[in-house]
């Protein structure tokens, strides 16, 4: 799977702290139908059946949809699940560590934070996309630092490779985003946030790109 291809457009933040158990597929696949290009797994807990099931059901899901799908932080279990690739942090496994694990064809995203001198490094050890933010406040990440629409807008003349944007983005304050050169806008509470229609918000960012 090819980054540039791949990662463009809704990449969704399947958090389980976002959903609950017995929503959580349901929810994301709904997401999916809304036209979510990318679903992220991200699951902080040491229940490590849960994790593999419900990666495993994702790998599929996605699949089913065209979407593409990464593991936050976690190479052993993309690896496990057969997982597009990873997404990586300042205290995950190195860009080049999950490259030769996961192969050539896999996705590797990398954070860069607010920081565009973060960026080439990590494509230079593997990563074949970045990722910056938080650029409006956000609940799961309330003390990270903001990244501006000017560091997006050099980033997008700099860079070449996708470019995901992070932190607190939804369907209302999106639009400015893209128009600075996001090509994928990272989704977690905007799409999964209780009393939310997933599929309906999903389109409604997807249409951005249209």
């Amino acid at each position: 799977m090819n980054a540039s291809t791949a990662i463009r457009g809704v990449y969704a933040l399947a958090d389980t702290s976002l959903l609950e158990d017995a929503v959580f597929l349901e929810r994301v696949e709904a997401a999916l139908r809304g036209g979510v290009a990318v679903v992220q797994y991200r699951d902080k807990s040491t229940d490590a059946s849960r994790r593999q099931h419900q990666a495993s059901a994702l790998v599929s899901m996605c699949r089913r949809h065209g979407a593409a799908l990464i593991v936050n932080d976690d190479v052993d279990l993309a690896l496990a699940v057969g997982a597009d690739g990873v997404h990586l942090g300042r205290d995950d496994a190195s860009p080049a560590l999950a490259r030769v694990r996961l192969g050539p064809a896999a996705l590797i995203g990398a954070t860069c934070y607010n920081r565009l001198e973060l960026a080439a490094p990590a494509l230079a050890a593997g990563a074949d996309h970045v990722a910056f933010g938080r650029f409006y406040p956000s609940s799961t990440k309330p003390g990270e630092i903001y990244a501006s629409l000017e560091l997006l807008r050099v980033a997008r003349a700099t860079l070449d490779c996708p470019v995901v944007c992070i932190g607190g983005i939804g369907v209302d304050n999106a639009a400015p985003l893209v128009a600075a050169g996001a090509d994928a806008l990272a989704v977690g509470s905007a799409l999964f946030a209780p009393g939310v229609d997933s599929e309906r918000a999903a389109r409604a960012l997807a249409a951005l790109w249209a």
